[in-house]
């Protein structure tokens, strides 16, 4: 016997899909399975790895704990959305040119995550980093330092190690653009 689907709609990298999913499901494996979008990654399952990371409705969320009929009505943004035709996302040329992955398996995470981060520092989120002690809190710090983007980034983790590059690809960004 099969189980009845939710129906719900979701726009994936500005393309609309109306689905018939099980409750059950994740976003991440909706877009991994059913949308053969498999740029976002399942790393750990539990939302500890940041693998999975993609915006919804602007927000970074975790796919792998996020239920696609949570997500119903969403506009979803993954790592295949990034580039525009061979126009790579500044973020994605930053990347490359500071060495900013090495085996890759946690970068389209960490893209979706430092695009979401960028806006939420340009907003005015605080971080921990913020509080340092004499630091004005009804503003975000005037310079995204290195340390703000390493905690801002905290949720996603690089096992090889490339946290200096990440770190330096993000930072270029947000220089260029301010």
């Amino acid at each position: 016997m099969t189980k009845p689907g939710h129906p719900i709609r979701l726009v994936v990298n500005g393309v609309g899909h109306e689905l018939d999913v099980d409750v059950r499901s994740t976003l991440l494996d909706v877009l991994r399975e059913r949308l053969a979008l498999t740029g976002t990654k399942k790393g750990c399952d539990h939302g500890l790895c940041g693998a999975c990371t993609v915006d919804v409705d602007g927000e970074r969320v975790l796919s792998c704990l996020t239920l696609a009929v949570c997500a119903d009505g969403a506009d979803v943004g993954t790592v295949e959305g990034l580039a525009r035709g061979d126009d790579l996302h500044p973020l994605q040329q930053a990347f490359v040119d500071h060495d900013g992955f090495q085996c890759g398996y946690c970068t389209s995470g960490q893209l979706c995550s430092a695009r979401a981060m960028l806006r939420e520092y340009a907003r005015g989120d605080l971080s921990a980093a913020s509080f340092d002690g004499g630091a004005d809190l009804s503003c975000p710090p005037e310079e995204l330092s290195h340390t703000e983007i390493r905690e801002r980034m905290a949720g996603n983790i690089c096992r090889c190690g490339a946290y200096p590059n990440i770190v330096s690809a993000i930072s270029s960004v947000h220089e260029a653009t301010c």
